[in-house]
């Protein structure tokens, strides 16, 4: 595996997206339109989070696919939006749990504001992105955002009740990330469908289109814990080792190599990690290749994406689509 041969830019993503630059221009203004309110701390915070940048990935795909199906009004701004609160929240109620104190380079909010007033915000991003998808009267969207969200606090709780079990089996940490990121990626593609003129198997093809992306994104997420540089991440690398998160290339490592296992204990139990110790990590990662064994299971979901994709007739959209898992996969942020 080698992330490093292949960086993403900021300009390569601008482009791919380029037919949708004005629609998700209208995303951020419509977050901070939403965000404002009579109780000034609120919209405070927004334009604190709001400011912190990110790449706009899942709007940017419910975007992308309803224009492939064949749609262009205003439902695909709003929906985008919605699902942006949603992410947000999530966002803002995990930097508390896992006691992160930077996020994107910049002080977490809990660290800012503090836990009880972050936790309130999380609610009300959460509230706010169901008040929106309810402006129309498309229960069957709804229900679907609903559903996603359902399994993604599901899959918050389960990798809590995993948080510090070094035996976690691959199994049960995929599970984690199907139902924390997956879904909502996928709920994306699937609305993009719903947005257009699609078939039901159209409509589910776009689910594991955006399913497959999300599983990706996420293992690649876990993979710069270890191979990224912390300047360029905007938090401290070896955090997941340090709050507890036992992901796949320390899985695959344990697997091989049941002595790791003590180092990784010691870890996980201290909570801390020195440079020595931090170094010895990574030199067991690489004699055992675990990176690489978490990097081809990222390019079996990226494949799969890319297949799904096959259920819609060529064009503009489906190519940058096409190209997005791509990005997912060489991405250093």
């Amino acid at each position: 595996m080698n992330l490093a041969a292949q960086k993403p830019s900021a300009a390569a993503l601008a482009q791919m997206f380029e037919p949708i630059r004005e629609d998700l221009l209208e995303v951020e203004r419509e977050f901070e339109r939403h965000v404002q309110s009579q109780v000034q701390l609120i919209p405070t915070i927004g334009n604190y989070i709001q400011a912190s940048g990110g790449k706009r990935v899942r709007p940017a795909l419910l975007l992308m696919t309803a224009r492939m199906c064949g749609y262009r009004g205003p439902l695909g701004v709003l929906y985008a939006s919605v699902v942006e609160f949603i992410h947000t929240a999530t966002l803002v109620h995990d930097d508390i749990i896992d006691d992160s104190e930077v996020r994107r380079g910049r002080q977490a909010v809990h660290s800012r504001w503090g836990n009880d007033v972050t936790v309130l915000l999380g609610d009300f991003l959460y509230i706010k992105s169901m008040s929106l998808a309810l402006k129309h009267d498309n229960l069957d969207l709804v229900r679907l955002l609903c559903d996603v969200t359902l399994r993604m606090i599901e899959g918050e709780l389960f990798q809590l009740t995993k948080n510090g079990e070094v035996d976690i089996s691959e199994d049960d940490h995929l599970e984690i990330i199907r139902r924390k990121t997956a879904c909502l990626f996928a709920g994306c593609g699937k609305i993009g469908g719903m947005l257009g003129t699609t078939s039901p198997d159209q409509q589910e093809a776009l689910w594991e289109y955006g399913f497959n992306i999300g599983m990706a994104f996420q293992l690649v997420d876990d993979l710069l814990d270890f191979t990224g540089e912390e300047g360029v991440l905007g938090k401290p690398v070896g955090g997941d080792l340090r709050e507890g998160k036992i992901t796949l290339p320390i899985i695959h490592l344990l697997r091989e190599d049941a002595a790791a296992g003590r180092l990784i204990r010691a870890v996980v139990k201290d909570r801390t990690i020195s440079i020595e110790e931090w170094q010895e990590v990574r030199c067991l990662l690489a004699k055992h290749q675990s990176v690489d064994y978490a990097y081809r299971a990222a390019v079996g979901f990226v494949d799969r994406a890319k297949e799904a994709l096959r259920h819609f007739p060529p064009g503009a959209e489906r190519e940058a689509l096409e190209a997005l898992p791509d990005y997912v996969l060489s991405r250093d942020r």
